[in-house]
């Protein structure tokens, strides 16, 4: 425990530009009210007004999404309301079709903006971020297909960890860019390499001095959105590198959003007061009531554990206390994950004090010990994600498009000091039962209420509208000949495009809304024909 603890005739240094109330309170200086600030102060402010990192949030771009889903089934089954409105947006944003047209949006801005105006001299690069590693490999997939059909100007590398099954085919990094995965990071530094599709990976820690252009595809808030869109902040003074080439595309995330995750960072950032570190002892409570360990088995746990027994001798002690809590006990499935929710915070909560802490306890350093290799052997099930599952089979998706909010947007941000609140003292846990479970057709009506809102037709007058200019282009003279029995990808694309031109141009007067909004908002348009072209 001793060796814990943060001597005092030694200093400690953490150098972070997004300091969290942890860190704050472990190496911040404290002051005679109780608060904690930063020992020295180099502002996110003062790098870009010096000039050593350039504005990420000078130039940006917000799309808002608009999606109908429609019901597959005849049965109307009861589902978690409001766990299945989140499955079914993550469903549409994840969904083939929409990645699509999310993809030629991207290219659409990349490829005359970024490849051919040169800029970095020629070298300039682009990250694309995803909602998860399928989202990731469809995004590649989407992406290569298209710059086929372009007759692939650059190379676009992915980068995820492990291996993932999407479509019932298994992918790794290595297997998708033909080379070892520890080589991406140099050969996307290469100049045929122009795109980095990812995740997570490379979110963080990442110095790519020629990204100059994010296209964000995944929810950001707090630390993560800083850091991840600050990959762009470098500045490369070799490749003439300023905040006008920067630019950001966000599918996702609103202005208002963003501004609130940055805004603390800006200028200076304290910390209101110390971790009530109390809670530990009401936390150890519950969990010594729960009955999944005994004290004794701690004990003999840790007294292994610290003259370096052997796995073997061990690891009894933890599988007897996880068969306890995963069948002889008989939990409920509420009650498991609650007392593993508190097992973690206990775990968190202590590893982060024990060094700055006025004093020790004994017991509290064996439970940590104790429940941090226990934990990972604690199986917890949702009850529900069968049924969540078969929601998913129980729609289509029917109609997708995009509407551009803000263009080349600057976020100005706050230049006021931020005062952080420290750790959450109130023990967490599971939530109750209240859940709220609606019938499948009223998840729908308020899920398309919410997220086609943006178009001024409703639904079945949108419908209609899809299916006249569907019926148009069929008609169409060189329908047959030109597209549908087209096998040259290239002059196909040339083909739709010419007959999607006439049809419209034909209509313009009984559709002037629909024709104004077709030439000025370019991601309508790709929407728009992605969607007939599923049609066709």
């Amino acid at each position: 425990m001793k060796s814990r603890k943060m001597r005092g005739n030694a200093s400690y240094f953490a150098f972070t530009a997004t300091p969290k109330n942890t860190t704050l309170e472990k190496f911040g200086s404290r002051q005679r009210d109780g608060s904690f600030k930063p020992f020295d102060l180099y502002s996110m402010k003062q790098a870009i007004e010096e000039g050593f990192i350039l504005d990420v949030l000078a130039n940006y771009t917000t799309y808002k999404s608009y999606y109908e889903i429609q019901k597959s089934i005849e049965e109307n089954p009861l589902f978690d309301g409001k766990k299945a409105q989140k499955k079914l947006r993550s469903y549409v944003e994840s969904n083939q079709q929409t990645i699509n047209v999310k993809a030629e949006i991207m290219l659409e801005h990349f490829i005359p903006h970024v490849v051919n105006s040169k800029r970095l001299k020629s070298k300039a690069k682009g990250m694309v971020i995803t909602q998860s590693i399928e989202s990731a490999i469809r995004y590649y997939k989407a992406i290569t297909r298209l710059l086929d059909e372009k007759g692939n100007p650059f190379k676009v590398a992915i980068a995820f960890s492990g291996v993932k099954a999407v479509d019932g085919n298994e992918y790794t990094e290595a297997e998708m860019n033909g080379f070892s995965e520890n080589d991406t990071r140099d050969n996307f530094d290469k100049d045929e390499y122009r795109l980095l599709v990812v995740a997570n990976k490379y979110l963080t820690g990442f110095d790519q001095p020629k990204l100059c252009a994010m296209y964000v595809d995944k929810k950001l808030q707090g630390v993560m959105a800083v850091q991840a869109l600050s990959r762009l902040n470098r500045s490369a003074p070799k490749w003439g590198k300023k905040t006008e080439d920067l630019f950001i595309l966000d599918f996702f995330n609103l202005v208002d959003d963003i501004k609130t995750a940055f805004d603390p960072f800006y200028t200076a950032t304290s910390l209101s007061e110390a971790t009530d570190v109390n809670v530990l002892h009401e936390l150890k409570s519950v969990l010594d009531d729960e009955g999944v360990y005994e004290s004794i088995e701690v004990e003999h746990f840790v007294e292994l554990f610290f003259n370096d027994a052997d796995a073997e001798k061990l690891s009894p002690f933890l599988d007897r206390a996880a068969a306890r809590f995963n069948s002889e006990l008989e939990l409920e499935d509420r009650s498991k994950a609650d007392f593993k929710i508190k097992a973690k915070q206990f775990v968190k909560i202590y590893g982060q004090m024990a060094s700055i802490m006025d004093y020790e306890i004994v017991a509290w350093e064996k439970l940590y010990w104790f429940l941090k290799f226990l934990i990972p052997k604690l199986i917890v099930t949702d009850p529900n994600s069968d049924l969540i599952d078969e929601l998913l089979e129980s729609v289509d998706l029917s109609s997708y498009g995009l509407e551009r909010v803000r263009l080349n947007h600057s976020i100005g941000l706050d230049g006021s000091e931020t005062e952080v609140d420290p750790q959450n003292p109130n023990p967490r846990g599971a939530h109750g039962d209240d859940e709220d479970h609606d019938p499948l057709d009223e998840i729908i009506r308020s899920f398309n209420e919410r997220w086609f809102q943006g178009w001024s037709a409703t639904p079945e007058e949108q419908r209609v509208k899809f299916l006249n200019i569907a019926d148009g282009i069929k008609a169409h003279p060189d329908f047959e000949e030109k597209y549908k029995n087209n096998q040259d990808v290239h002059n196909r694309e040339l083909a739709f495009q010419k007959i999607f031109e006439e049809v419209m141009l034909k209509n313009r007067r009984n559709e002037l809304d629909l024709y104004k909004l077709l030439a000025n908002d370019a991601a309508f348009r790709a929407a728009m024909q992605q969607s007939l072209k599923q049609m066709l």
